[in-house]
């Protein structure tokens, strides 16, 4: 039996049972103010030294504050010849444009994937973050599909991607419970649009600046099991497949909580917004207020508030994620 408020767990939809619960009960309001920028600061530098466990919930705005920006020069630079062709303008909403044919489509995924997700980030929040907690009993749980805690240096056994990874497909219909490792098909496709290789092996544009908005036919990725057409594994509809790596970490991520119920626990939530709040926010703010040995902190840019609630135990820091974890370290 899946747990609600009980003790055993074999996955983690109890959480969002629980955060939807809290929320849905809330009676009170909320306030972005638990103290001087300062204090807070220094509050959660103290935390970090004194907590028994720390999970941390990440969002998008934690890969921003790493440089993984969407749009910008960082798009012009890299799909300069979509957004001319097409009139893109950003690699969001680029996922979803109606490209006139499968050849362009899976060009333009192969840059956005290779760009997102085979490459460090620009800046070092990631590692920032490592050193703050690697000496700690932490897990990670992120909407985030980047792998960015992995190559910083995270252990993979202490991290959940609920939302899907860009390094895999998976069947385009979501019957096939599989995924696939997309990294030699990425490689593949990037240095047939013309992106040439630098020392350290990273691709980069030509020096002409001559590239392919096409790949060849023959390069079109399909599903190794059936030769059946292939999306990437992010969750999107119901089609998203939950492969057997992501229910063992998902179980990993409901056992930890589990372990660590009623202990001195820190929930650090950094980056969220409000698109998936029922997967990181609400839980944890529910699972502080039951906890009185718990302290929420929230990290974000404009958007850190908690409710009242539990506010004499929460930190809330309205900052740039670069800049308040490097201050941290």
């Amino acid at each position: 039996m899946k747990r609600f408020f009980g003790s055993q767990a074999d996955d983690y939809t109890w959480t969002l049972q629980k955060g939807a619960a809290f929320v849905r009960n809330f009676a009170g309001g909320f306030t972005d103010y638990t103290g001087s920028r300062e204090e807070n600061i220094s509050r959660l530098r103290s935390a970090f030294k004194a907590t028994d466990a720390i999970v941390i919930g990440a969002g998008a705005g934690l890969s921003t504050a790493a440089g993984f920006t969407y749009s910008g020069e960082r798009f012009k630079k890299y799909f300069f010849d979509f957004q001319e062709r097409f009139g893109i303008r950003d690699m969001y909403s680029g996922g979803f444009y109606p490209f006139p044919d499968e050849e362009t489509r899976w060009a333009w995924w192969a840059r956005n994937i290779y760009f997102n997700r085979y490459v460090d980030a620009p800046k070092p929040v990631y590692q920032d973050l490592l050193a703050l907690v690697k000496n700690k009993d932490y897990f990670v749980i992120t909407t985030n599909v980047d792998h960015q805690f992995q190559r910083a240096g995270f252990a993979k056994q202490r991290l959940f991607y609920t939302q899907g990874d860009y390094g895999l497909f998976q069947s385009a219909t979501g019957k096939i419970k599989q995924t696939y490792d997309n990294e030699k098909w990425v490689m593949e496709a990037m240095a047939a649009q013309g992106f040439i290789r630098d020392e350290q092996g990273r691709f980069q544009m030509p020096q002409d600046g001559r590239i392919s908005l096409r790949i060849p036919q023959k390069l079109i990725p399909v599903c190794p099991d059936d030769g059946s057409p292939v999306a990437m594994n992010l969750r999107a509809d119901e089609t998203f497949v939950e492969d057997a790596g992501w229910h063992a970490a998902a179980d990993r991520y409901a056992a930890y909580l589990s372990a660590h119920e009623g202990r001195k626990i820190l929930f650090f939530e950094i980056g969220v917004g409000a698109n998936t709040p029922m997967i990181i926010k609400y839980p944890f703010w529910a699972m502080t207020a039951e906890n009185p040995q718990a302290l929420y902190a929230c990290l974000n840019f404009d958007e850190a508030i908690c409710p009242e609630k539990i506010r004499i135990r929460s930190i809330c820091i309205d900052g740039d994620s670069s800049d308040v974890l490097s201050a941290i370290v």
